[in-house]
């Protein structure tokens, strides 16, 4: 077949599914993630948003937007092309919420997360917009896209520095007050800054002395959200509706929250988006020739919390199948050169992420809860969705990419990133060696000990259109990530392993 008359037997199918019935997972429960999450932490980051605007923006501009998103909005990324899927109308953006500048800060939804980064940012997009606005637009705003809101950003150069968290690995500041500690109330450790290059945790302003923590992460995407079992890095918010609510008065800073109708809007939309990897620049269009790539056939894949989960009861035992993808299952059984080699290539990715076994060994959350020093698993363990790849029930973990000091996570780069010490003081870990973390994690939200460094793993659908990786951006590209799992675990890919799995990751 060649590359002219696959693109049109493509796009014959995609007219096929566009005609189809409703995708099985709008029907999910998206709206009530996580009844018992507390929100102790909300008032002290609202009020931290509220009082940075002291520090004045150079500039007010406010987000561009486009007038409609499309049913298949499909647009170029660094390795081919990225589509989202709306199974319901194209949206007219002016009249609905995600898009409406609700704060003081010139902030949208749309600001953070736009579907050419499959609905979040890149580094590379935060590069070129800082270019192209001279570090001017809504993205770059003090409070949160500089490394402190306390940076100078009266010049050119000075923006430079300021935002280069932002432009370098696309990270965001996340400011969060402490949890007091007992007995009234939960936190367990005490935090000492040991690296601070921006000033901005041991500021007066903004530092651990004022009970704030300054953190660095990646904006996760407002996109396949009916497969979400937590929001929020670290699991921090008990649903969609009261994201909407936080994000709101926090990123734009926002002196009212959104109405109930709002909130509603930005709900509706977000959880009718799905995104996907859908051309490939070698393999060519990801659902033909029997493969199932792309948003069409993702917004129908089946999900419910505990789906395929391997660890957690009512999971019955041998319920669990770490054959987590089947997308390009067909292409095994191709031959030849060029564009057939490079699909088998992505066909053995795929096997090789369902198949190696995997002595994971020092994951909180996993080996302690178990009391397995050693569990035998596969990458499925921790992102066992089906053709998603999250875990389907909410599990943050420490798999040690916060980890700073001597326990600093091997190939992964994470300089440019807050050091904390943080000495248990109080619970079962009182008096156990210190932490040495750039993140707190979930232990931020629980006040516990036990939770200090754990994320939740992200939906891996989309990830070529969104580097760089993990929570804290330390991954440039996702070959680092499987150099990182490689020699965390010890799994001895070969060099031909590695490089399929990347290519089959650059399909999702």
């Amino acid at each position: 077949m060649t590359r002219a008359s696959g693109i049109a037997a493509a796009s014959l199918t995609l007219i096929c599914f566009l005609s189809g019935a409703m995708p099985p997972a709008l029907a999910q429960t998206v709206n009530v993630i996580d009844p018992t999450q507390g929100r102790d932490w909300a008032p002290g980051a609202i009020d931290h948003a509220q009082a940075m605007r002291m520090f004045s923006d150079v500039a007010q501009s406010t987000q561009a937007t486009p007038p409609i998103i499309p049913k298949l909005e499909v647009d170029p990324d660094p390795t081919g092309r990225v589509a989202t899927f709306t199974p319901g109308v194209a949206t007219i953006t002016a009249n609905n919420a995600f898009f409406r500048n609700m704060g003081t800060n010139g902030r949208t939804c749309f600001t953070c997360h736009q579907p050419q980064n499959g609905w979040t940012i890149s580094a590379a997009s935060a590069r070129a917009r800082f270019e192209a606005s001279a570090g001017l637009e809504p993205l770059f705003r003090l409070f949160d896209g500089a490394t402190c809101p306390t940076a100078d950003i009266s010049t050119l150069d000075a923006r430079r520095q300021a935002f280069k968290l932002l432009t370098d690995k696309g990270l965001i500041r996340i400011g969060i007050k402490l949890l007091p500690p007992p007995p009234l109330g939960p936190l367990e450790f005490k935090v000492t800054v040991v690296q601070d290059l921006y000033g901005c945790n041991s500021s007066p302003t903004t530092g651990v002395a004022t009970g704030l923590v300054s953190m660095y992460r990646r904006p996760l995407p407002s996109t396949n959200l009916p497969f979400l079992s937590a929001i929020m890095w670290d699991g921090r918010e008990p649903s969609l509706s009261q994201q909407s609510v936080d994000a709101t008065l926090i990123h734009a800073q926002a002196t009212t929250a959104p109405t109930a109708a709002q909130q509603a809007e930005i709900v509706t939309f977000e959880t009718g988006l799905f995104t996907a990897q859908t051309f490939d620049n070698n393999a060519d269009v990801l659902y033909a020739d029997g493969a199932r790539g792309g948003p069409v056939a993702l917004s129908q894949q089946k999900f419910f919390i505990g789906i395929n989960d391997p660890i957690k009861p009512p999971t019955p035992p041998g319920f669990f199948d770490p054959n987590i993808f089947d997308l390009y299952k067909p292409w095994l059984g191709l031959s030849g050169a060029g564009e057939a080699a490079y699909r088998l290539s992505v066909a053995r990715g795929e096997e090789v992420f369902n198949t190696t076994n995997i002595s994971i060994t020092e994951v909180t959350g996993l080996n302690d809860v178990l009391n397995m020093p050693v569990i035998p698993g596969f990458c499925g363990t921790c992102h066992d969705s089906p053709n998603v790849g999250d875990h389907s029930v909410k599990a943050p973990l420490n798999i040690g990419i916060a980890n700073a000091g001597s326990n600093a996570p091997p190939a992964l780069d994470i300089s440019g990133l807050p050091v904390f010490r943080l000495d248990c003081v109080a619970g079962p870990l009182a008096g156990s060696p210190p932490f040495f973390v750039t993140d707190i994690g979930r232990a931020m939200i629980s006040g516990k000990c036990a939770d200090i460094g754990k994320v939740k793993g992200p939906i891996l659908r989309g990830l070529a259109a969104r580097a760089p990786y993990f929570h804290n951006g330390s991954a440039a590209t996702l070959m680092d990530a499987v150099n990182f799992y490689d020699k965390r675990f010890g799994i001895g890919f070969t060099d031909q392993q590695k490089q399929d799995l990347v290519n089959f990751l650059n399909t999702l």
